[in-house]
């Protein structure tokens, strides 16, 4: 191979368990590289990945880096800028027989996904696992690498345009960071997970990463779910909220801009709260600039009006949560308890079961008023380990 080492590190304080004396790294500029790489990784039995992404000015992250390790000593980093094709590494994605470690996987899955069109295969999160062994469920990898390998990360590039070239030493030193050590901690973190149940638990939610379900965006529809304040609504102002939203996530995808720079959601909550009819009153109400009102104000009120002639039992239903009752707040109380004391003889994250909001729903559940039901809870592992206290 044909490969140009970029820089050498040599690394003199290095935890001895890692077996690390030399850390060589190499930058993958052409495809020819990318496919040797790619056919050496697929030999191995896990390799580690990550990615670096620019996400303020589109609708679509853009790719500015994706690290990779194949041992510990070995670490690359494939430059996405730079490459026309990253089909070789779909194909690593989509090979079952290779594991691929992530450190909080979903959002790098998702975006190597939208990028090679592969449905990811074999993924081991090692933020997910450490729920699993006794740590926390949501630990930065900063803090898992100090916790089990007592090593302390800078982090000073989490804010850094990866899209610019060249890349600056301490931007290279932050990107390989997260991923050369992904593959001692994965061993470590299964060595600590107590009995073959838990390690069952913790591959059941590992496999919804090879469900094509998973990396389906939440319909348009469904968007103004996500928008803070929409259980205040009553239910026909949710009905022109939940067109608002659907149009704006249309209309960001189509300009391939953030859904904010289009129009914010306070705006979007505002304008279906107050049930605004005419452009005149949008610029009077003074909660919408000059400029979305001329590009945007005659759309806005059709469909805050047809929100509004939505027969009710069509509109959405009400998002707003009931306040819990003394006998459900004790129930609520116990069950906490409950999952608390069983996590602690599984060595569980009690985050990992659900948190407080699902608790709330499934308490009150059996209120017809109330539609919005726990899925998380209903189904799978999770389901057998409340069953006995439900």
């Amino acid at each position: 191979m044909s490969w140009c080492i970029e820089k050498e590190y040599i690394y003199e304080e290095i935890p001895s368990q890692l077996n690390i004396f030399r850390l060589n790294f190499v930058m993958i500029t052409n495809q020819e590289d990318l496919q040797a790489l790619i056919r050496r990784a697929k030999t191995v039995d896990a390799v580690a990945l990550d990615t670096e992404f620019f996400w303020e000015r589109t609708y679509y992250p853009k790719l500015g880096l994706i690290q990779l390790a194949l041992s510990n000593e070995e670490c690359f980093l494939i430059d996405p800028c730079a490459l026309t094709d990253l089909s070789p590494l779909g194909e690593l994605l989509g090979d079952p027989a290779v594991v691929k470690i992530f450190h909080d996987a979903p959002q790098d899955l998702s975006i190597l996904y939208h990028a090679t069109g592969v449905l990811p295969k074999n993924i081991f999160d090692t933020r997910l696992a450490s729920g699993f062994a006794g740590l926390s469920s949501t630990i930065s990898l900063g803090n898992l690498i100090n916790e089990l390998l007592d090593i302390d990360l800078p982090k000073t590039e989490t804010r850094t345009n990866w899209l610019r070239r060249p890349l600056h030493q301490k931007q290279i030193e932050y990107a390989l960071d997260d991923v050369r050590y992904l593959r001692a901690i994965r061993v470590l973190l299964l060595s600590r997970i107590l009995t073959q149940t838990v390690k069952s638990w913790l591959q059941e939610d590992l496999d919804r990463y090879d469900d094509p379900d998973f990396y389906k965006p939440p319909a348009d529809k469904n968007r103004y779910l996500k928008i803070k304040g929409a259980g205040t609504l009553s239910r026909q102002s949710l009905a022109s909220l939940q067109l608002l939203a659907a149009w704006r996530e249309q209309e960001a995808r189509k300009r391939n801009r953030p859904r904010g720079h289009i129009i914010t959601d306070q705006t979007l909550l505002l304008l279906a709260a107050k049930q605004i009819e005419s452009t005149e009153e949008m610029g009077l109400c003074k909660i919408i600039t000059k400029y979305t009102i001329e590009q945007y104000g005659q759309q806005l009120i059709t469909l805050i009006k047809k929100g509004l002639l939505c027969p009710e039992k069509n509109c959405p239903p009400s998002l707003h949560k009931n306040k819990l009752n003394k006998r459900e707040q004790e129930e609520l109380k116990k069950l906490q308890e409950y999952i608390t004391l069983k996590s602690d003889v599984h060595g569980l994250d009690p985050g990992l079961i659900s948190n407080t909001s699902e608790l709330r729903t499934l308490i009150q559940v059996q209120n017809h008023n109330y539609q919005i039901h726990p899925k998380r809870l209903a189904n799978g592992w999770r389901k057998g380990f409340l069953a006995e206290m439900l």
